[in-house]
């Protein structure tokens, strides 16, 4: 449209002229993916300290709350005490985490790399003592011996492809040790600040958008904050407290390297639905070289943990953050794994909660539009109830 010889530009134009420039950058980005992925990684690199900062004061987010709710709300000072005393208490937890779980795990790691051409010599005996039972060929049992010359030979080509990334330990080592006090430092100005920076991003969002779509915007972000945090600190504790149990019950079931098994399950039990099996995965191949039927009992101990934290555990700590059925747990955690791999299958539940959530308003929206019912059937016209003519005073 002219006017005077000039484009007049309004809202209509100025929308179809940024969808071509997204659409130019996105064929650009596509024509040059190398390029750009590297571009990209780089950049995450760089910012990768504010990324874990980041991290650490929003779970640290709901202690502070609460100490300066509860315990210094009457003090100056409230929000710089509760930061300290949940960083203080955070840094004993750990130390004491470290102290009482990493010597023996150690100590169950140096004693399973010295034992461990007598577990495989046992094993052996046991697979050839079974085959003789039940009368199975060598070749049936081939695949399940192992003897301890090849694994000391897939253990060298490891540590052999490994040696290059190990002569940069030194150098990688003190880089960690400035991104992790780097981290540390901006969680802490992110926590003391944080009033400042959510004041700032609603008045960019404000500023930038309609305020009817900025309004949405910043409730979606809320609810999106209620999931996230509800389900990450629900999921780490319901972990703990899962690790505490499978300690606590193969000691009771008298099952070597109990503290390392522990540990083990207790990490992957924060990956929703697959965690168990994931990690008794491998605790049961190291239970099956030291004790075959220890490893049995094992198994059927961790088909009940898993029953106990999937329908008691979990739902007690969690409730119903996520809001989703179980097909959809498995869809986002196997999408969310594939594409970004471990933190994927972690935060994959939370965001298609998220994502499910707008598409169930969104539906929602559209089914009352169309007069149906959430239950998809056809609501009924409200019958109109015509009132009786009022007499007339004479």
């Amino acid at each position: 449209m002219r006017r005077h010889g000039k484009w007049l530009l309004n809202k209509r134009t100025l929308a179809n002229l940024f969808v071509v420039v997204v659409g130019i950058l996105v064929y650009l980005a596509l024509s040059n993916f190398g390029e750009v992925s590297a571009r990209v990684a780089t950049f995450v690199n760089i910012i990768n300290p504010f990324i874990i900062g980041f991290a650490i004061a929003y779970l640290l987010n709901r202690p502070v709350n609460f100490f300066e709710r509860k315990l210094f709300s009457k003090c100056r000072m409230k929000r710089g005490l509760s930061i300290f005393v949940v960083y203080m208490l955070a840094f004993l937890l750990l130390c004491a985490l470290l102290g009482l779980v990493l010597p023996q795990v150690g100590q169950s790691l140096v004693a399973l790399a010295n034992n461990i051409s007598i577990y495989l010599e046992n094993f052996t005996g046991y697979i050839h003592a079974l085959a003789e039972k039940l009368h199975l060929s060598p070749e049936t049992t081939k695949p399940f011996l192992i003897s301890y010359t090849d694994l000391v030979n897939r253990l060298t080509e490891l540590v052999t492809q490994g040696l290059p990334q190990l002569l940069n330990m030194s150098v990688r080592i003190g880089s960690g040790v400035v991104n992790a006090l780097t981290a540390l430092i901006s969680s802490i100005y992110m926590l003391t600040s944080k009033d400042t920076l959510v004041r700032q991003f609603r008045k960019l969002v404000y500023a930038f958008s309609p305020r009817p779509k900025a309004t949405r915007f910043l409730s979606i972000c809320a609810h999106a904050n209620e999931v996230f945090s509800g389900f990450i600190v629900g999921k780490i504790l319901d972990s703990a407290i899962i690790g505490v149990i499978c300690f606590v019950g193969m000691n009771l079931l008298r099952l070597p390297y109990a503290m390392l098994i522990s540990v083990i399950i207790g990490v992957t039990n924060i990956i929703p639905f697959f965690g168990p099996f994931i990690g008794a995965i491998p605790s049961i191949m190291i239970l099956m070289i030291v004790d075959p039927w220890g490893a049995v009992w094992f198994g059927i101990f961790v088909l009940l943990l898993q029953q106990f934290d999937g329908n008691i555990l979990g739902p007690k700590i969690l409730g119903d953050s996520t809001g989703l059925s179980a097909i959809w747990v498995l869809v986002a955690i196997i999408v969310g794994g594939g594409l970004f791999g471990f933190p994927g299958m972690v935060l994959g539940v939370p965001s298609f909660a998220v994502l499910y959530a707008l598409g169930s308003e969104f539906v929602a929206a559209r089914l009352r539009e169309k007069g149906i019912d959430p239950e998809g059937n056809p609501v009924p016209p409200v019958p109109v109830v015509e009132e009786p003519p009022q007499k007339m005073d004479p």
